[in-house]
């Protein structure tokens, strides 16, 4: 059984607890808890709480009572709201600061295949037919821009001073 836990407003950013998410996805509840507790980074900590919610969520909710079979299948880290503050700098500017937020959710799962059914890998694109040879001198090099579609530069003419003509 798929079991989800979430932690939402965790006053870390969510670029930094996808640093520590992805080092446990995958894993088992066991080694996904002892990474966390040897990883020297404040998301570790909160990653941790929100991990040891869902196992009690399986536990309670689901009654699942072999905590070994628990593996970690969603690991995932959303940006949240910012808390946003001014910061007074030299000759009247002001700067802004930032303070990110994020939302971890957790998932775990005691099924062997993770629980929901992963689609199938989409078939690969067949290639192009190759193409006839072309002599060499007729062969010319694009255009500049050619290939994203712009328009062209005009050439820069000099200007003439004025009052001369």
């Amino acid at each position: 059984m798929r079991t989800m836990a979430r932690a939402r407003f965790v006053r870390v950013s969510a670029r930094k607890a996808r640093l520590v998410l992805d080092q446990i996805r995958g894993k088992s509840v066991g080694d996904a808890l002892s990474t966390l507790e040897y990883t020297p980074r404040a998301a570790a900590r909160l990653v941790e709480k929100v991990l040891r919610s869902a196992v009690a969520n399986a536990e309670h909710n689901h009654q699942v009572r072999n905590l070994d079979d628990l593996r970690v299948v969603r690991a995932i880290a959303d940006g949240g709201p910012m808390l946003k503050r001014i910061q007074p700098r030299a000759m009247g500017r002001a700067f802004a600061i930032k303070h990110r937020t994020s939302h971890l959710t957790i998932g775990v799962s005691d099924e062997t295949n993770g629980g929901a059914p992963r689609p199938a890998a989409p078939a690969p694109r067949p290639s192009a037919p190759p193409r006839a040879e072309e002599p060499a001198a007729s062969r010319r090099a694009p255009r500049r821009g050619a290939a994203t579609g712009r328009r062209q530069p005009r050439a820069r003419t000099r200007r003439k001073p004025k009052g001369k003509e």
